[in-house]
């Protein structure tokens, strides 16, 4: 959210993306920052022993949700 926020703020737009795990924690950070509109998607958790097939089908389910993320 950090690097959200900071991109954000120089008129750059982002996104964060990160795992299903992690929606409190984003909008905690999100609202600390003072960004509560800071854009975020999220992909299913988990994530860790993925393997890269399955983190490329990962990102493929939500690149539209990123594209629109970053119009909006």
């Amino acid at each position: 959210m950090h690097d959200t926020v900071w991109f954000e703020i120089q008129g750059t737009p982002a996104v964060s993306i990160a795992s299903t795990e992690f929606v409190d924690a984003a909008q905690t950070q999100a609202q600390a920052l003072g960004m509560l509109d800071a854009q975020r998607v999220f992909v299913a958790h988990p994530i860790q022993d993925a393997t890269d097939d399955e983190m490329r089908a990962k990102g493929d389910e939500v690149v539209e949700q990123v594209i629109a993320a970053l119009r909006s």
